[in-house]
């Protein structure tokens, strides 16, 4: 089925769904803050992710420096591969990637692929056939069925590669042309990845077991895929895994206590901002008690489901402004990377939007560094990507049209 065939499906799905509205408690967060032990702690308990030491981390920018970095590792396997992605496509890049999946099955490497159902309908045939006939396992994550159609709407959104159990990579992009490149060119995607090592593989690792235990019924297990992994670095890291069946609270919790946790900075990078009423608010007492607040958000739509998006981001531009906050619009590329730095310490990478739809009805993954290094670096990129992001102007961030257009999007905000 083509993708465009399938997002439409899925937006049908989703105004189906639309009447039954998702309901959040209200959360209080605690009086803690980033870089205090307390905030560890109530992170770590709150999203039910240890802090992991031991580890290194490379931050990789844009398919220039990603593809290379996971082809290296695809093709340097000797016992296991497990990759997920939301986005599987056809191109010279898909067919690489399939080649060296292929190669290493061809080899006696153990490869497990899982593909979303939706994202990756796209996806040639003949791949899914290169690599079946190669000795790898393919499977579809959450098949288009009609009669289960809440679980349609369950997407699993993580990113994962995984190879002997040993590295790992997580982010955002997905398997297609336009995530190659270098991000500043039209229909060449701004991304951010991160490739680690170190025992935070085994929480990746187990990010993907769950999701092919869910669709193949499987149970991942052994040393091939969890074997005793030595410290590799200095790094502490959190994995953040969110999901429908556990309510999906996480994902959220990870950015409400980060930002209620800021107390001088927030560099948030996200394509698509569609805050609930709680979230929002959290942006705005954050610059109202003097933390400097800057988000970049796409200023480039793909499709109809991408402008919808973009309208109903644009409506929480102007309270957001009125605080303070900076809010600029990257091209001309579209802005794919998902991360966020607060208080020059603290950093999260990996696949949440800041929408309901990440925080409520998709698996997501986000790995948590606190680390004044890589925050710098982050810090660097983020300034950097503003030469090709615009601040928004005065007339943009009044309210008005951006609101009145949003109406008729709201039967649908929980689906975004």
């Amino acid at each position: 089925m083509h993708r465009s065939i399938a997002a439409s499906l899925a937006l049908a799905v989703s105004v189906i769904l639309s009447g039954c509205t998702l309901s959040r408690p209200h959360y209080v967060t605690p009086d803690v803050h980033i870089g205090e032990p307390a905030f560890t702690r109530a992170m770590e308990a709150h999203t039910v992710s240890p802090v992991v030491g031991g580890n290194r981390a490379e931050i990789l920018l844009n398919g220039e420096q990603i593809f290379p970095a996971m082809l290296a590792a695809i093709r340097g396997a000797r016992t296991t591969i497990t990759f997920a992605n939301f986005i599987y496509e056809d191109g010279d890049i898909a067919a690489r990637m399939a080649d060296a999946l292929a190669e290493r099955c061809r080899a006696g490497v153990k490869a497990h692929v899982l593909l979303d159902a939706v994202g990756s309908s796209q996806m040639p045939r003949r791949l899914w056939t290169e690599m079946e006939n190669a000795g790898c396992e393919v499977a579809w994550f959450h098949s288009l069925n009609p009669f289960a159609i809440k679980r349609i709407n369950h997407r699993n959104h993580r990113r994962i590669l995984v190879v002997d159990g040993r590295v790992g990579f997580t982010g955002g992009t997905g398997v297609g042309e336009q995530w190659t490149g270098d991000g500043r060119q039209p229909d060449h995607w701004r991304q951010t990845d991160v490739r680690v090592e170190g025992p935070i593989v085994r929480s990746l690792q187990a990010a993907f077991a769950e999701n092919w235990r869910d669709a193949t019924g499987t149970l991942l297990g052994g040393d091939a895929y969890f074997p005793d992994l030595p410290t590799r670095g200095a790094l502490a890291i959190q994995s953040v895994k969110s999901s429908p069946a556990s309510g999906a609270a996480e994902a959220y919790l990870l950015f409400r206590l980060a930002i209620d946790g800021a107390r001088s900075s927030i560099y948030l990078t996200n394509p698509y901002f569609v805050p609930d009423e709680a979230m929002a608010d959290a942006l705005v007492n954050a610059a109202r008690r003097g933390v400097h607040v800057s988000i970049i958000t796409a200023g480039v739509a793909q499709g109809v489901l991408d402008r919808l998006v973009r309208q109903a981001s644009r409506a929480h531009f102007p309270r957001a402004s009125r605080a303070g906050i900076k809010i600029y619009e990257y091209g001309p590329a579209l802005l794919h990377a998902k991360t966020m730095v607060i208080d020059d310490r603290w950093i999260s990478i990996g696949s949440a939007n800041l929408d309901n739809r990440s925080f409520a009805l998709n698996n997501e993954l986000n790995l948590v560094f606190q680390d004044r290094g890589l925050a710098r670096r982050l810090v660097d990129v983020f300034q950097r990507d503003l030469a090709y992001a615009r601040p928004l102007e005065d007339d943009e961030l009044k309210e008005g049209l951006d609101r009145f257009f949003y109406l008729p999007l709201l039967p649908l905000r929980d689906q975004l």
